[in-house]
């Protein structure tokens, strides 16, 4: 039997195993143009709380009674398509299954030249490409400017410290642990890191920021956000990524942003990465570069089972991920 992880019900906050039931079903078999797979690794990712909700959004929402779906990596069994062979390695977006059959149009093959097969989830996969064009695009950084990155630790968050530096932005990272702070300073070369589980926020920032903020790539919305607003330079720029503190708070509420963004003519911008498909390969050979380079590096949480991917989902809204948060099911065959 084959089993699969499925939304049972809604949350109308956090998420608990009360939304999530997994089922035993029957084995697939893929028709032409198919492949069988059998998955490897399962990302777990923040905007899938999003898809959990009834509400309209960029994406569909989850189906009840139906397999949850998400990045993840593969390995072929069986293939009736053309392009792909058995034992090949895959990345696409794939339902919460030990074992699925996909079209060939709906995964990639992960290039191991690039790195370990995990980064096609993470800095070489829709983090990385998350991290990048929003704030190469939205962000446009120059040289000697202050960019503040919340959720800095995060799979997005850590990309986006790293990109900062490599373009000569001084970087102020807020994240939750001391373990994140530690990291974020030694490993990725941060300059200076609020830890917002004991600082004051916004006295932080103040001290932080002296000249100001010219760069906000926000990845959790909330009180953070609110504290960073007043220190706008003229001309800044936000980056509306992500509000994870906001996703499991229905009708959350904040301060009134209108006339600190008209005295900064700060450009406040959200989006998702699939704003920027067509440029993939962009993203890709940048990020690939900076990773051969040593100009990039990247950190992963992997907790192993396929039982413990709705407890993973689960950790990202308490902070307990550094990194990419991943959930290996199985070795490749």
């Amino acid at each position: 039997m084959n089993s699969e992880i499925h939304l049972v019900k809604r949350p109308e906050a956090a998420p608990t195993h009360e939304h999530l039931k997994i089922v035993e079903q029957s084995n697939p078999k893929p028709d032409k143009g198919e492949v069988l797979l059998k998955t490897l690794y399962v990302s777990v990712d923040p905007y899938m709380r999003g898809r959990m909700s009834n509400a309209k959004s960029y994406i569909e929402p989850f189906q009840l009674n139906e397999p949850i779906s998400g990045g993840a990596i593969a390995q072929v069994i069986e293939s009736r398509s053309e392009q792909f062979n058995e034992g090949e390695i895959v990345t696409g977006s794939l339902e919460w299954k030990e074992y699925s059959a996909a079209n060939e149009k709906s995964i990639r093959k992960v290039d191991p030249s690039l790195g370990p097969v995990t980064t096609s989830l993470g800095i070489l996969g829709m983090p990385g490409l998350t991290a990048y064009f929003g704030l190469m695009d939205i962000g446009a950084p120059k040289e000697g400017e202050t960019l503040v990155v919340s959720g800095a630790a995060g799979a997005v968050g850590s990309a986006v410290v790293q990109i900062g530096k490599i373009h000569g932005c001084r970087v102020v990272g807020i994240a939750g642990t001391q373990e994140k702070t530690r990291y974020l300073t030694d490993e990725l070369g941060v300059d200076l890191v609020i830890n917002y589980k004991s600082q004051n926020v916004a006295q932080a920032l103040e001290e932080a920021c002296p000249n100001g903020v010219d760069i906000y790539f926000d990845n959790v919305g909330g009180d953070i956000s609110d504290a960073v607003y007043p220190l706008l330079n003229k001309f800044a720029r936000i980056v509306q990524c992500g509000a994870i503190s906001s996703y499991n708070t229905p009708n959350d509420q904040g301060p009134r942003i209108h006339m600190q963004l008209i005295k900064s003519s700060a450009l406040i911008k959200g989006f998702t990465v699939g704003d920027y498909q067509e440029r993939f390969n962009e993203g890709f050979q940048h990020l690939s570069k900076w990773l051969q380079d040593g100009k990039l590096t990247y950190e992963e949480t992997i907790v192993e089972g396929f039982n413990q991917i709705p407890d993973a989902f689960f950790g990202l809204f308490k902070g307990e991920n550094l990194g990419k948060q991943l959930v290996k099911v199985a070795d490749p065959e």
